[in-house]
C-alpha cells in the first residue's frame, strides 16, 4: 500500500515537474519587447574584445510576472562596419555554461545583439525598421534567423555624470541554433549561388530587392549564410539589413561598383534562373502582398509616423513592379547575374 503511494506521488510530481518546464517562455515565442539592464564601459568592449576575446558581464532581465533575474554573460564587438562607424558597437552575448537551463535563453546560449547605431533622437526609428526587415523576410520563407525585440536600458560605464539610457535592440538567433531548427548545418565555405536550392535562392534575391538590399553577395556570401539540409539541399540565409532602402539609415553607402548611387535606388542582384520559376517565385510574392503591409502595421509602432509613410511607399514600389509584366521583365528577368557575376544588361 505504501508502496503504491510512494509511486503515485513520485508520478504526480514528475508530470507536475513536467508540466513547469514546459511552461517556461522560450526567446523567440513572443514579439512583445524583452526589458533588460547592461552596464559597461563601451570604450572598453571596443578596446579589449574581439571576434574570440569576451569580457565578463552581467545582464538582468525582466521576467513576466515583473521580476528582475540576473545572469553572467560574457560580451564581444563583432562586425565590421558598424563597430568602426557607430557608437554602440553590434556585440555578441554569451550566456556562461551551465546558466541557460530553465530560463529564457534555454537552448539559446549564444545571441547577436544589434543596438542603434547613434545617440540620435532617432536612431531607434533605424533599429525598428532593421527589425522589420526581418519580419517582413518571415513572411518570404521559412528559412530565417529567429529575431526579437529588446528594450535595454543602458549605463556607458564611461559615463561619470550621465545616467541610463532606453535603447531599442534586437536579438538575433545564433547560427548553430538556426541550423539545429531544420536539422541542417551552415557551411563555412564559399558556394557557388548556380547549386543553392533554386526557390530559396529567387525568394531570397526578391526579397532582398524588395527590402532595397545590395549590400550582401551570394558568391563570397557577404551577409548572407548557407545552410545545408539534407545531403546536398543548399539554403541561403539573409541578415544584417540597415543598409538598406527600407531602414535608409544616415550612413548608409553603396559599392560603387554595384551600379547605383544610393541605397534607396532599387535593383535586383540575383543571378539568372529559369523564367518559369522566376515568375512562380514573383506569384508567391503577390498573393503575399497583403500580409506583407499588415506585417508593416503590426511594427509601425518602432518606428516614427514618416518613416511609416516612406516603408509603405517603398515596398508599394517593388510591388509596382511585380504587377507590371514590363517593368518585371526589365528590372528582374533581364537583369539578372550571369554564372560569371557580371549583369545580364
Amino acid at each position: 500500500m505504501r508502496k503504491s503511494i510512494l509511486l503515485s506521488v513520485l508520478f504526480l510530481f514528475a508530470f507536475w515537474s513536467e508540466g513547469v518546464s514546459q511552461e517556461i517562455e522560450k526567446l523567440f515565442d513572443s514579439e512583445v519587447p524583452i526589458s533588460m539592464k547592461m552596464s559597461f564601459s563601451i570604450k572598453e568592449i571596443k578596446s579589449k574584445t574581439n571576434d574570440s576575446t569576451y569580457m565578463d558581464s552581467e545582464i538582468s532581465v525582466q521576467t513576466s510576472s515583473g521580476s528582475w533575474e540576473t545572469f553572467p554573460f560574457e560580451i564581444r564587438t563583432r562586425g565590421n562596419f558598424r563597430l568602426a562607424n557607430c557608437y554602440y558597437p553590434p556585440m555578441r552575448i554569451k550566456l556562461k555554461k551551465g546558466e541557460a537551463k530553465g530560463t529564457i535563453f534555454q537552448g539559446n546560449r549564444s545571441l547577436k545583439l544589434v543596438l542603434p547605431c547613434s545617440k540620435t533622437k532617432f536612431a531607434d526609428s533605424f533599429l525598428g525598421k532593421e527589425y522589420l526587415a526581418y519580419q517582413l523576410f518571415e513572411q518570404v520563407t521559412p528559412y530565417t534567423f529567429d529575431t526579437r525585440l529588446v528594450k535595454v536600458e543602458f549605463t556607458n560605464l564611461d559615463d561619470k555624470k550621465g545616467g541610463a539610457v532606453v535603447l531599442l535592440g534586437i536579438l538575433i538567433e545564433d547560427d548553430d541554433e538556426v541550423a539545429k531548427r531544420f536539422d541542417g548545418e551552415i557551411l563555412t565555405k564559399k558556394i557557388p549561388p548556380s547549386i543553392m536550392e533554386d526557390s530559396a535562392t529567387v525568394r531570397h534575391d526578391l526579397f532582398q530587392m524588395m527590402i532595397g538590399n545590395t549590400d550582401w553577395s551570394g558568391l563570397y556570401q557577404h551577409n548572407q549564410k548557407v545552410m545545408l539540409v539534407g545531403e546536398k539541399t543548399i539554403i541561403p540565409l539573409a541578415y544584417d539589413f540597415d543598409m538598406t532602402g527600407l531602414v535608409n539609415p544616415p550612413y548608409g553607402q553603396v559599392n560603387s561598383a554595384v551600379g547605383i548611387e544610393k541605397i534607396t535606388d532599387r535593383m535586383f542582384r540575383g543571378f539568372c534562373r529559369d523564367p518559369a520559376l522566376v515568375q512562380t517565385i514573383r506569384k508567391e510574392f503577390l498573393a503575399k502582398e497583403s500580409k506583407i503591409f499588415q506585417t508593416i502595421e503590426l511594427n509601425k509602432q518602432y518606428f516614427s509616423e514618416a518613416d511609416a509613410k516612406w516603408v509603405n511607399n517603398f515596398i508599394k514600389e517593388f510591388y509596382d513592379i511585380l504587377k507590371n509584366d514590363k517593368l518585371f521583365q526589365q528590372k528582374v528577368l533581364e537583369s539578372c547575374r550571369k554564372a560569371d557575376g557580371t549583369y545580364s544588361f
